[in-house]
């Protein structure tokens, strides 16, 4: 009975259609019970972050909606077809709404993401605000870009001039921006190859010493311990030979020459230089420090304190500390210190 009134209804054109409007309403309050009752209450149990509901309420409205697209595109199908121009302009126009939402939907889920993570790569000090921003906004444009290109292929547009014409206009502004553009991909370099990060201690071509205050589109700043900023470009910056106090990990070793008269007690001396390190807090027991004989000049014993700290940027003024502390334990223990 039911198959005859189907069959009944699908030999009427209008009828036909209306079915499958009916059908296709279904199916999407289907997907919009399935997402409100049954997605969202698992996500709501097995996660402890409000990060998938945020997606599923900016993906929720663009998935029903595409099932009415779909459902929309069927009944445009259904012959008869709708005469022309309506044959061709109805598909390309359903299409073209389906793309503009979910481009907008693409963009602001982007936009979660970059507040979600990027913004920690950001507090981490990997990389400088503006070279942020300029990768997001980059994202966001490659994105409307691509839904364009995609906009005018559903209309069929010839885009052959149109690339032609964007090849002449890239020849040309990488021309007269060649310096910018050597600058922009030299930053991109620093940050992929991660070869520092803001925060990190620097010695550029073994002259300029500071620290990583700020990685730009353009350039990077380093502030010099007598807080001078020094602003490199990044074309220049990418081909130098760089030391990295910082890495792999933050604590730096420093050493400290200590000569003494010959006739000195070498075990009391050595005794004597590891108790004026361990007395030190700034100096990390792991690895622990050490003192070393370093040779039998010509006028004293030379040996050298060894040890970490915790940050290249104590360097100065823990060498100062333990020379002071060095010069009066040697005097208390009446070491005597030679001249040449």
């Amino acid at each position: 009975m039911l198959d005859s009134v189907v069959k009944e209804l699908s030999a009427m054109p209008l009828m036909e259609r209306l079915f499958i409007l009916v059908i296709y309403a279904v199916l999407a309050k289907a997907v919009d019970i399935f997402i409100n009752r049954i997605l969202k209450r698992l996500a709501k149990n097995f996660t402890h972050t409000d990060l998938d509901d945020k997606v599923f309420a900016i993906l929720h409205t663009p998935v029903v909606l595409t099932v009415f697209f779909i459902g929309a595109l069927h009944l445009i199908s259904v012959e008869p077809t709708p005469a022309a121009p309506w044959g061709v302009f109805l598909p390309h126009a359903v299409k073209s709404v389906a793309l503009i939402i979910w481009t907008v939907t693409f963009l602001r889920l982007f936009e979660l993401l970059a507040e979600k993570y990027l913004l920690k790569i950001l507090e981490r000090g990997k990389i400088g605000t503006d070279l942020f921003l300029l990768f997001k906004n980059l994202a966001r444009a490659i994105t409307i870009i691509m839904s364009l290109l995609w906009l005018l292929s559903i209309w069929k547009v010839n885009m052959a001039p149109l690339f032609a014409s964007a090849g002449i206009a890239g020849i040309a502004v990488a021309l007269a921006a060649k310096d910018t553009l050597a600058n922009f991909f030299g930053g991109i370099s620093i940050f992929t190859d991660r070869t520092f990060k803001v925060g990190d201690y620097i010695i550029l071509d073994g002259v300029e010493r500071g620290e990583v205050v700020e990685i730009g589109i353009r350039s990077t700043r380093i502030l010099t311990r007598e807080n001078v900023q020094v602003i490199v470009p990044n074309a220049i910056l990418a081909n130098s030979k760089i030391i990295n106090e910082s890495a792999p990990e933050p604590r730096f070793r420093i050493r400290v020459p200590v000569g003494v008269a010959y006739g000195s007690d070498l075990e009391q001396v050595e005794a004597v230089l590891l108790t004026v390190v361990q007395n030190n807090p700034a100096i990390v027991s792991d690895p622990a420090p050490r003192v070393r004989l370093r040779s039998l000049g010509a006028s004293s014993v030379d040996f050298e304190i060894l040890c970490w700290v915790e940050d290249p940027r104590y360097k100065g003024l823990e060498i100062h500390n333990l020379l002071k502390a060095t010069y009066r334990a040697l005097a208390e223990n009446n070491i005597a210190i030679p001249f040449p």
